[in-house]
């Protein structure tokens, strides 16, 4: 379910701040270890990637061969490497809890008794805004698209609408490149502009860089494909129908891009882990869980 990174905080006299921390750490056993446990337990009830939590490990240890075991073990808070002591203690850690982590492509589980739901503030028939031809597409594109869409068919996101299914409503999709890779997205605008908005609390940044200020140690664990482990209803998925070249697809799981997917998100997440916010070391905003420590 998650990218697991964790951050020492360069100390303010060294000139560090949060775009420069350190993207490893020592082992925080009384707070990390437990939001590892937890989600655990809730995989465990909720069946989110069949009995394991999805967690991807991602490091970015900055050692460089020329320094040797006696200087990793030498070094102190103020040094951006890990010491031997550190990197042994989190191998452990991660090793004890190998059972959460499951690294690489894998079919995604469901959140049980948390399926999202559209409301829409007008009925039939429908406008024409909701329902149009897919968009031209270049040579990259189809072929990149086709990939993708695979890859969701084989992950259970989307499934293929069969042939004597009336399919009313479609939404064209786009191709966008990051960093040289493609990611397919759906054109939810008219549809968002008839959906009924549904109200949570995101948590305000700047409060949430204070409680970062007040941290040594910041553990990050970043939901893996975090939004698509949200069920749709089967009222709701006609709604979320794409067409492409090659046919007519329809959502399972919840996409980005709709309204009221961060406000679904956070609301889950603050259910999730109630005791943990309110003690105020924990920070989660939408699929982004962060562990605030100072030993």
């Amino acid at each position: 379910m998650s990218e697991f990174i964790i951050h020492r905080k360069i100390p303010r006299q060294c000139g560090g701040d949060l775009e420069n921390a350190v993207k490893s750490t020592t082992t925080e056993k009384s707070s990390t270890e437990d939001i590892i446990n937890l989600l655990q337990d809730v995989t465990t009830r909720t069946r989110i990637g069949s009995s394991r939590v999805n967690i991807k490990t991602r490091f970015n240890i900055p050692w460089k061969d020329s320094v040797d075991k006696n200087t990793k073990e030498n070094s102190n808070n103020n040094n951006l490497c890990l010491t031997y002591k550190q990197e042994s203690e989190f191998s452990a850690l991660l090793y004890d809890h190998k059972e959460s982590f499951a690294p690489g492509k894998q079919p995604l589980g469901a959140i049980v008794g948390h399926e999202v739901d559209i409301i829409l503030n007008i009925g039939i028939p429908y406008p024409p805004l909701l329902r149009r031809p897919a968009y031209p597409e270049s040579p990259k594109s189809t072929e990149d698209l086709e990939i993708l869409i695979e890859e969701l068919l084989d992950l259970g996101v989307i499934r293929k609408a069969g042939h004597n299914e009336g399919v009313e409503l479609t939404t064209p999709v786009i191709v966008e490149w990051n960093n040289g890779k493609s990611r397919m997205d759906g054109d939810f605008r008219a549809l968002n502009t008839y959906t009924i908005p549904d109200r949570c609390p995101i948590p305000k940044i700047q409060i949430s860089l204070t409680k970062i200020s007040q941290a040594v140690y910041i553990s990050n664990m970043d939901a893996l494909e975090g939004f698509h482990h949200n069920v749709v209803t089967q009222r709701a998925r006609k709604y979320l129908r794409i067409i492409v070249h090659c046919g007519a697809y329809e959502y399972l799981r919840m996409p980005l891009g709709i309204k009221n997917v961060p406000s679904h998100f956070q609301r889950l997440m603050n259910k999730i882990f109630p005791k943990e916010l309110s003690e105020g070391w924990l920070i989660i905003y939408l699929d982004d869980i962060i562990v605030c420590s100072k030993t």
